[in-house]
């Protein structure tokens, strides 16, 4: 089955455009393009001198973005995770930028496409990677990572309170068995995981946290929101749609970080006005897909989309800051 033959649904399209207030000869940054949804409608706002780049780790969705690239010449296209933002953007001698929208997590076209490894409801090899041209498969890590760490991965990551169970089989299992596909770390999953929530599948946390660990998803938005933060115009705007606490977790930690002014010693007499401004402000409320969306489009339902502006104020990475 060909990759045009699995649809996907852009969450929150027009929410998260709007959000970016697009200003038409900007230059903006689709940090997940998919299959092209946020871009096209970004691009419909876009004057002829505007530009927009696009990043993507998954081989399909580089090969449908430079196929719009084709058709379009304000589109440049980056095969990369979010890591690569700062460097990407020297490479296409870009300075300041008016704005970003990273819509996180993993696209319905690769849950959808079962030889890809990401989901339970296909018996197929257990791969989980988004650049399958680069890394290490779920397979390849599962035989090789000792109980601890398994066992970290799938309880830090998955939030899943029989973590230990089921790292536990895992590792009995592959010595006479080896684990490397879905079916077989979906089945281990179903003995060890003793309760569970209403309508989830035993395996849903497992399989999360293992596809989070593989591409490091969690690391990715860590390294890329002061990126973004350092190289947005005063005024531009940022946009993350995310789908787990994990992920909303970050962004909304970082954005309260960065919107917060620096605590002045209580020996301090400064005027309000001349308090030092923080470089982003949070615009508006976390929003939610509706109920509409929702009922035709149920993977919407976990998403959340929040914004934060740039200020005129000085940005200082955190020190953690990849």
């Amino acid at each position: 089955m060909s990759s045009a033959e699995f649809s996907h649904v852009t969450v929150l399209l027009d929410e998260a455009v709007d959000a970016l207030d697009v200003v038409p000869n900007g230059v903006y940054i689709d940090g997940t393009f998919g299959r092209g949804g946020h871009s096209r409608l970004i691009l419909s706002r876009l004057g002829a001198e505007g530009r927009l780049v696009v990043f993507d780790k998954d081989p399909q969705a580089v090969a449908a973005a430079r196929e719009l690239a084709r058709q379009d010449g304000r589109v440049s296209v980056v095969h990369d995770g979010f890591s690569s933002f700062q460097t990407a953007l020297d490479a296409l001698e870009i300075g300041e930028i008016d704005g970003a929208l990273f819509d996180l997590g993993i696209s319905s076209p690769q849950i959808d496409d079962g030889s890809r490894g990401f989901s339970f409801r296909f018996d197929a090899p257990l791969d989980m990677r988004m650049d399958t041209t680069r890394g290490m498969s779920a397979a390849e890590w599962l035989a090789q990572a000792d109980e601890d760490e398994i066992c970290e991965v799938i309880r830090n990551y998955g939030e899943e309170r029989f973590a230990r169970q089921i790292a536990r089989a895992i590792v009995a299992q592959r010595g006479t068995n080896s684990i490397d596909t879905t079916g077989k770390l979906a089945e281990i999953a179903a003995k060890n995981v003793r309760t569970r929530e209403r309508g989830q599948d035993p395996a849903t946390r497992t399989f999360q946290a293992v596809r989070i660990f593989i591409n490091r998803e969690l690391e990715e938005i860590e390294a890329v929101l002061p990126q973004v933060a350092g190289r947005l115009k005063t005024g531009g705007r940022l946009a993350v749609i995310a789908f787990h606490s994990l992920e909303d977790r970050i962004v909304k930690q970082f954005f309260r970080r960065h919107s917060t002014p620096e605590p002045l010693p209580r020996w301090a007499v400064v005027r309000e006005a001349e308090r030092p401004q923080p470089p982003l402000e949070i615009v508006g409320r976390a929003v939610k897909a509706s109920a509409a969306e929702v009922a035709a489009n149920p993977r919407a339902r976990s998403a959340v989309l929040r914004v934060a502006r740039r200020t005129g104020g000085a940005f200082v990475p955190d020190k953690k800051a990849v």
